[in-house]
């Protein structure tokens, strides 16, 4: 994202007093206007999460990013698919899991996962195959005791459901199971969870700027309808993006089957 861009990102915080900022990549934290983003946005009022790969906090040049953090009050949602060292590196590279459990340590020293809502640390697991996650909290259970034993604290669990696009589903596709999955999905559907999905409340935006309904519709190039297209035309005061309709196709089974899924995790307790 250019810098331009990134210094509209406050104003239209402001001008439409939006409540969260949520940051994502890659590594967000390597861009070079991070900081200055976090920043402003925590000024304002806004609250900032952080999704976090865990290993960017022990990178050279980024020894001080865990106490940035704290200091700006930033929640952090870290991805930890397991809490096993063989299945977070066979997933993730070969010592993923002691330099994420090393990241954790850090952010623990520093208050994180205490149940203080200005060091707000959560995990997200997300199935290694074409499987719905398991019940939200007995798994938060299960990574709370296990991850205890390595003096890991954290607030929350989150499960997602993997997504049948792109690389998962190219993935799926060369094992045979890509239709099985998508039967998966769409028996799974409950259609209670369309009431708390997560593009009713959130609008994605990509590095040019452009504007998505969620961030698989953004991997599937899926603009938003309307004539809300990009991040500059919400400086208007005019713009309401309620009431608006959603890009919506077959990948949304993956939000609303079973417990439901979101970028917060499953919709139903």
């Amino acid at each position: 994202m250019t810098a331009e861009l990134l210094e509209l990102i406050p104003l239209v915080l402001r001008r439409h007093e939006i409540a969260c900022l949520d940051l994502t990549g890659g590594a967000p934290e390597l861009h070079p206007g991070f900081r200055k983003l976090v920043t402003e946005a925590r000024s304002a009022g806004v609250v900032v999460i952080d999704r976090c790969n865990l290993t960017i906090l022990n990178e050279p040049g980024h020894g001080d990013l865990a106490e940035f953090l704290a200091e700006q009050g930033v929640a952090v949602t870290a991805s930890l698919p397991c809490y096993t060292a063989d299945n977070v590196d066979r997933q993730r590279g070969n010592g993923v899991f002691e330099r994420s459990i090393q990241g954790l340590h850090q952010l623990n020293a520093l208050g994180y996962g205490s149940g203080d809502p200005e060091r707000q640390l959560d995990l997200v697991y997300n199935p290694l195959g074409a499987v719905l996650p398991p019940p939200q909290a007995s798994l938060e259970d299960d990574y709370k005791r296990e991850l205890a034993q390595l003096g890991i604290r954290f607030d929350r669990l989150l499960t997602l459901a993997n997504m049948p696009i792109q690389r998962f589903a190219r993935q799926l596709e060369l094992n045979g199971e890509l239709d099985h999955y998508w039967q998966v999905l769409e028996q799974a559907h409950n259609p209670t969870n369309l009431e708390t999905v997560m593009c009713r409340q959130l609008v994605s935006v990509d590095w040019e700027g452009s504007l998505y309904d969620c961030d698989f519709n953004q991997q599937l190039s899926l603009r938003r309808p309307g004539l809300i297209q990009n991040l500059r035309d919400l400086l208007d005061d005019e713009v309401n993006l309620s009431g608006d309709f959603i890009h919506t196709g077959r990948h949304c089974f993956g939000c609303t089957a079973g417990a439901g899924s979101s970028c917060g995790g499953a919709l139903q307790g």
